[in-house]
């Protein structure tokens, strides 16, 4: 009797990844590739461990909450002139091997860490504060990669904002991972002290 050969079970179908990585030229990418691009380019782009990656456009609501935590943030620094908080085309310089410049949604260095003119293209530092709004089709694994990417590189506190639970999950390097909800206020800790932004005016 001839053997009954079982048919392989189909392979699980690959998730689409929510960026697209471009093909390397021979001598790799450099930050000069990516000032290149410029900031006219419809795409977002950044450099992970040398892999450009390119990444849809913001959504309206998504920079509606990007403005809102500038404009927060910059009312409070009126009044505590602490450093500079920069908006989401602004590129960080986390790693020279391999070369990672990641671009947060929202960020803020202190003023003693801001480097004296000429600013050099991307600051060669992670910022003190980072904001990150995950969009719709971001992906659990980006995102952690982008948490582990910036407390690495000395980012002290770190919001993800997720606009469709309007959850607020805080990482603080040697601190307990926090999740704030709607009737929670983010606290700046010693980052920002005595900043504080009630959820309800972000997600209301």
């Amino acid at each position: 009797m001839s053997a009954i050969t079982v048919p392989a079970p189909p392979a699980a179908p690959v998730a689409p990844s929510d960026y697209t990585v471009l093909p390397p030229p021979a001598q790799g990418w450099s930050e000069a590739d990516l000032l290149r691009l410029g900031p006219d380019n419809q795409w977002q782009y950044e450099l992970v461990r040398g892999e450009l990656r390119q990444m849809s456009p913001a959504s309206f609501k998504h920079g509606r909450l990007e403005a809102q935590f500038v404009y927060a943030l910059m009312d409070f620094l009126k009044q505590h002139p602490l450093g500079a908080v920069v908006t989401g085309d602004t590129g960080y310089r986390l790693s020279n091997d391999p070369l990672t410049v990641r671009v947060p949604d929202v960020s803020f260095v202190v003023a003693e860490r801001i480097p004296l003119e000429p600013h050099p293209a991307f600051l060669p530092l992670a910022p003190d504060l980072v904001i990150e709004i995950v969009s719709p089709s971001e992906h659990a694994r980006t995102i952690a990669e982008k948490v582990s990417d910036y407390l690495t590189a000395g980012t002290r506190l770190l919001w993800v904002v997720y606009p469709e639970q309007q959850h607020v999950h805080e990482y603080r390097a040697a601190y307990p991972f926090r999740i704030y909800t709607v009737g929670d206020t983010l606290d700046g800790h010693d980052v920002l002290p005595g900043f504080q932004y009630a959820l309800a005016a972000l997600f209301g």
